[in-house]
């Protein structure tokens, strides 16, 4: 059983930058691809950032590219996604997953676990 929290939400104005994190209780996390997901009001969870298991891979949604950063720290069980330059369109709740895989998968029905959520406003 894999448990997350994420962290670090909250109201800034746009251009701000924002820290997520995701900790996770569980004892070979570096077995697990961990993405990050979004879902705004009315719109599906889409998946805006995954780091391989190791770290050497990522991917991003193609309009988070160059503003969006993840990055993981196996010794400490978390995974983090640096936001800078953020925009009232980022506006959602954000969500870490994690699956047993060797790849970052796109899709949400693809993780087995998930975190509660954190919410991002972006003021214009």
């Amino acid at each position: 059983q894999v448990q997350l929290v994420e962290s670090g939400g909250g109201l800034v104005q746009a251009g701000d930058p924002l820290r997520l994190s995701c900790a996770a209780s569980v004892q070979s996390f570096s077995r697990y691809v961990i993405a990050w997901f979004r879902q705004a009001p009315g719109k599906e969870r889409e998946c805006v950032a995954g780091i391989t298991r190791s770290g050497s891979g990522t991917y991003y949604l193609d309009s988070v590219k160059g503003r969006f950063t993840i990055s993981r720290d196996n010794a400490k069980n978390t995974v983090y996604l640096q936001m800078n330059s953020l925009k009232p369109e980022d506006t959602a709740v954000y969500y870490c997953a994690a699956d047993f895989n060797t790849v970052v998968a796109l899709r949400a029905y693809e993780y087995d676990y998930w975190g509660q959520g954190t919410q991002v406003t972006v003021s214009s």
